[in-house]
């Protein structure tokens, strides 16, 4: 088993993007996000669950979960934001350590991506670093709004349910500023790669 990286930072930071310059350096990745969208997509693991505790209005046609619906329900009712927790986590955790303890790859280490990742002592628990992307809150709201069509108040909603930019950066190992050009963020990827290669080995 490789060692194990998070990556984590607020909605809209650019931890995909950041996750992908890893990647084509040959870093394993594992994504929470992804993990999450596959067991609510059409008969993904979770959505026979979903549908029994929250009813078939929160189901689309095809049989994926109605993300739309339902973003706009756990934001507005923090108890069925824990009921759809309580469904998710545990199996979007599964998968991670089954994915973790499946890694027989050459990458030289894996990346772990968890919007919640400090949040979550679970999680936590799995890596040796913690990498946290950061940019400033106004482009957070930009970058979100342009990605997933949302208005600014949905936005600014989910960054409150997350923790706030100076918590995440007191807990970072290592932090990359998605700040500016794609350039300068690359290269301070292609930094902490050569970095963790030192430290860690490769293989």
């Amino acid at each position: 088993m490789s060692t194990v990286i998070g990556l984590t930072g607020g909605i809209g930071c650019g931890k995909s993007t950041i996750a992908n310059f890893f990647a084509e350096l040959g870093v394993g990745i594992i994504d929470a996000d992804e993990i999450s969208r596959a067991i609510t997509a059409t008969q993904g693991i979770a959505i026979n669950a979903i549908e029994q505790e929250f009813g078939a209005d929160y189901i689309n046609h095809d049989g994926s979960m109605d993300r739309a619906r339902m973003r706009e329900l756990i934001f507005s009712d923090p108890a069925a934001k824990r009921q759809l927790e309580n469904i998710l986590h545990p199996l979007i955790y599964q998968q991670i350590l089954n994915e973790i303890n499946q890694d027989n790859s050459c990458a030289p280490y894996t990346l772990l991506v968890v919007p919640l990742l400090i949040e979550n002592p679970q999680y936590l628990a799995l890596v040796q670093r913690v990498i946290v992307v950061d940019c400033d809150e106004g482009q957070q709201i930009s970058r979100t709004m342009v990605r997933s069509q949302l208005a600014t108040a949905v936005v600014e909603k989910i960054m409150a349910h997350q923790m706030t930019r100076t918590e995440r950066l007191q807990h970072a190992d290592d932090i990359i500023s998605n700040q500016n050009e794609l350039a300068l963020t690359q290269s301070q990827v292609l930094h902490l790669h050569q970095q963790y290669l030192r430290l860690f080995g490769s293989h």
